[in-house]
């Protein structure tokens, strides 16, 4: 109220003058009252026309942008200029806060690796962000007001959008066809819902991973299980002859061996997925890994085949020896394992020039199918499984190399023909290779 005395103040001062300006410049024949009246008029006239100016003046601004500074004016109208300033200043200030946090907002679900999808009471698209856009194939900016059963026709989300539970999500093809999606819906709001999208293509993946691996894990342990279990039959039901009972005891021991050696392979994938990587500071010479490798092909060939191996004397390969021996057993039993008699197998070493190195296991075998190389590294998977198991394999022992492989950050590279044999190559970083008594 500190503008309503100086405005009593000017009103006052504004008729004395004006009637002090009357008095002394009216014609005679008027009456002192009537000059003073008339005075005053006139100042009063001229206190409305000066205060309408101001009036003005702060209606203009108010008319326009309201960036610059309201009029300063003194009195009622500069006070209120002043004060409708301010109120216009602090609700900018309030809504540049909000949009800042709605931008925060707005960015965090931005970043979540699921998607959010909002749609209003007429299932028309508010806002989605990255992720859903690409979920269900849709444009930020362009779909933004369009009804989302337009865009987005699968059946099964057009029936979970019609329905009134939304307890449990919906999985459906993802609309581009690669994959599978799993969509929530939370209603909220006057009519509002929230959809909460998500890729489970991996996820699924890994499950049908696991159950085949289950399946067939029980599907080797069984086979040999029930050979066991009818030579035991055999034996104690039948009256075998001495020869007999050496031959079923021999097929006996070979099937516990075959068990044995699965639930080995087994505990060698487990301990190389649970474990940490090896150390980059822990050197293990190759020539001696090579020796052992070769000798356990020389009984296993027992000489029906011609095995060369590399002189990798002086080299030294930073990792666990456990790890790297298995691997490369691994290669050359398969190389083994897989060539016909007469056949050729060869272990190579070379440095390559930027410092790291390739072992190589070749051989003259049958050769794998374009088709099945992807594949080979997959836990039981055989290009031909009685074949395989024929010939002893577990049907793992190049998933136990693809892991030791990656977790001494090397390489495994396959390369194979029908009929031309079959070369797979571990490439070594620089970081995993020195010469004998190099400092790293």
């Amino acid at each position: 109220m500190n503008w309503l005395l100086p405005r009593l103040t000017a009103g006052v001062l504004a008729m004395l003058a004006g009637g002090f300006a009357g008095f002394m410049v009216s014609n005679v024949e008027h009456t002192v009252v009537w000059r003073v009246l008339a005075g005053g008029a006139i100042g009063v006239a001229l206190a409305a026309m000066l205060d309408t100016a101001r009036g003005y003046r702060l209606i203009e601004w108010l008319r326009g942008s309201q960036e610059q500074q309201a009029p300063r004016d003194a009195g009622f109208w500069g006070e209120l200029g002043y004060r409708v300033e301010r109120s216009i200043r602090l609700r900018e200030q309030g809504l540049e806060q909000e949009r800042l946090r709605l931008e925060q907002f707005l960015s965090a679900i931005e970043a979540s690796p699921n998607g959010v999808l909002i749609l209003d009471a007429s299932e028309q698209i508010v806002w989605c962000n990255s992720v859903s856009a690409d979920h269900f194939g849709l444009d930020p900016q362009r779909d933004r007001r369009q009804r989302v059963t337009n865009l987005v026709r699968s059946p099964a989300f057009v029936a979970y959008l019609q329905q009134q539970s939304f307890a449990e999500p919906v999985n459906f093809p993802n609309p581009r066809g690669d994959g599978t999606l799993s969509v929530l819906l939370r209603p909220y709001g006057e009519g509002m819902k929230l959809v909460l999208s998500q890729d489970i293509t991996d996820r699924e993946r890994n499950e049908a991973m696991r159950r085949d691996f289950v399946a067939n894990v029980s599907h080797e342990i069984r086979t040999p299980l029930t050979v066991l279990a009818g030579f035991i039959e055999t034996m104690g039901k039948l009256p075998l002859t001495e020869v007999e009972r050496e031959r079923v005891l021999e097929l006996m021991t070979q099937q516990a061996q075959r068990m044995q050696t699965l639930v080995n392979d087994l505990l060698t994938l487990a301990q190389l997925e649970g474990s940490p990587r090896p150390a980059a500071d822990r050197w293990v010479a190759l020539a001696p890994l090579l020796r052992q490798v070769e000798s356990d092909a020389l009984a296993l060939s027992a000489g029906r085949h011609a095995i060369a191996f590399a002189d990798a004397a002086g080299v030294e390969l930073a990792g666990a020896q456990s790890e790297l021996l298995s691997a490369i057993h691994n290669l050359v039993s398969n190389a083994v394992r897989y060539t016909p008699e007469g056949g050729r197998i060869t272990l190579g070493w070379q440095r390559a020039p930027d410092g790291g190195g390739e072992l190589s296991v070749a051989d003259s075998g049958v050769g794998i199918a374009r088709e099945h190389i992807p594949r080979l590294t997959e836990r039981f998977y055989r290009v031909d499984g009685s074949r395989s198991r024929d010939t002893g394999g577990t049907g793992l022992g190049l998933a136990i190399v693809k892991h030791v492989v990656q977790r001494h950050g090397a390489e495994l590279q396959i390369d194979s023909e029908p009929g031309k044999g079959s070369r797979f190559r571990i490439v070594f970083p620089a970081a995993r290779v020195r010469a004998e008594g190099e400092l790293r």
